[in-house]
């Protein structure tokens, strides 16, 4: 699983692609939210049961934001401590700490950086 390229773009590339999904869906609950505060306004204080609709949507995309995260950093984190070209140039803690500080976007370099150029310089011409 762990030399498979479609897990390897699939952890590299989900998580960014999870946020800004993510940040859309937030961006229209809350949308929802003033579009309708006229609505909850006028009632007795009682919120629509829609806006616990959307709540719902919102907890979800956010447990499955943590969970796609967590995953791709383990994954990412095993893939570096296995791969025997970051032991030569002593790169590994750097690549451990950029996962760790810099999250997403270090998983998507390292994909780039150590997994896609190096497929590139190991195919053989026909």
């Amino acid at each position: 699983m762990i030399h498979n390229k479609f897990w390897q773009a699939f952890f590299a590339l989900a998580p960014i692609i999870l946020v800004f999904l993510f940040l859309i869906g937030y961006f229209l609950f809350i949308f929802t939210i003033f579009s309708r505060l006229p609505e909850v306004e006028n009632q007795d204080g009682a919120p629509p049961a829609q806006f616990f609709e959307c709540v719902g949507f919102l907890i979800a995309g956010v447990l499955l934001l943590v969970l796609i995260s967590l995953s791709s950093f383990v994954f990412y984190i095993i893939h570096a401590v296995q791969n025997p070209n970051l032991r030569e140039n002593n790169l590994l803690l750097v690549w451990v700490l950029l996962f760790v500080f810099v999250g997403g976007i270090g998983q998507l370099l390292y994909w780039v950086i150590e997994i896609m150029s190096k497929r590139k310089d190991t195919i053989a011409p026909i």
